[in-house]
């Protein structure tokens, strides 16, 4: 059995690592916070740990603050918000997680604890055309994109800029109309393009660059209505021939065609037919 002492030593390291930003150590000493093992009991604090391990989409993270609002401890009792999280952490393989989807169940329009939503858009680190132009990137999942989007045939900084607006690189993001992870997929897209565990930063990248790839071609490489379509879907491009007239839209798509400058891109034209539009234009 450790020493008091033997067990304060442990803490610290564990605090160290925790600061560091690393997962398994902010699990691992909010442990100890919400069960008082070598540090007084103190569930804020341990909550906060767990909050932060699950922003980083690591599912032990997950799993256990979705325990806390499973059984209010610390903050009031929500099944929502306790089977959202068990559902992110069930999509990377927690088995305990995927069990107890069957006991909670999500209302619509649950709101996520704020510890979870996005970040404030990041400043940067990729480097673009524009030397002025940065994205910062958290390295993983900038290293993700670069890795999965050549076998989409998808320029990596256009995802990148785009994941930078939908979700300030969030993987637990969750929007009020139920867009989820990284490229922020709404369940019927997830569905469209095969997504089944949306909040697992692989599987939703990969649907999101499928969904980008099947853009390029209906629109021909046009990327400011790519990236409308992708915000507001590709029918209420067609019905406005163009950006529709949102504002969310609009704003949507300055933002990333502010870092991405590029206004066209390469398609495959064997993905899809066109849309009207396009063959319209070009007859005009």
């Amino acid at each position: 059995m450790p020493s008091f002492a033997a067990a304060n030593v442990q803490s610290s390291d564990l605090e160290i690592s925790a600061k560091q930003g690393d997962p398994k150590a902010q699990v691992e000493l909010a442990v100890k916070y919400a069960h008082a093992e070598g540090v007084p009991r103190d569930l804020g604090k341990a909550n906060s740990l767990y909050c932060l391990a699950a922003k980083q989409g690591y599912a032990e993270g997950q799993f256990k603050l979705g325990w806390v609002y499973a059984n209010g401890r610390g903050v009031p009792r929500n099944d929502s918000v306790a089977a959202v999280l068990f559902k992110m952490a069930a999509d990377q393989g927690h088995e305990y997680a995927a069990r107890l989807l069957s006991v909670v169940h999500a209302q619509p329009d649950v709101q996520m604890p704020t510890c979870l939503l996005p970040d404030p858009p990041p400043v940067a680190v990729v480097p673009q055309e524009d030397p002025a132009v940065t994205i910062m990137a958290p390295k993983e999942i900038m290293q993700l994109v670069q890795r999965l989007a050549p076998h989409y045939a998808v320029d990596s900084n256009l995802a990148l800029a785009l994941i930078s607006v939908e979700s300030a690189f969030n993987p637990s993001a969750l929007s009020p109309k139920k867009a989820q992870g990284l490229m922020q997929l709404i369940p019927a897209t997830a569905e469209r393009f095969g997504v089944k565990k949306v909040f697992n930063p692989d599987e939703n990248v990969k649907g999101g660059l499928a969904y980008l790839r099947w853009l390029l071609a209906y629109f021909q490489g046009d990327v400011s209505l790519v990236l409308a379509a992708y915000n507001a879907g590709e029918g209420a491009v067609e019905k406005y021939r163009g950006i529709p007239p949102y504002a969310e839209t609009r704003d949507y798509v300055r933002k990333i065609t502010g870092i991405y400058k590029k206004t066209t891109h390469p398609y495959n034209p064997d993905v899809v037919r066109p849309s009207a539009i396009i063959a319209q234009a070009k007859r005009m």
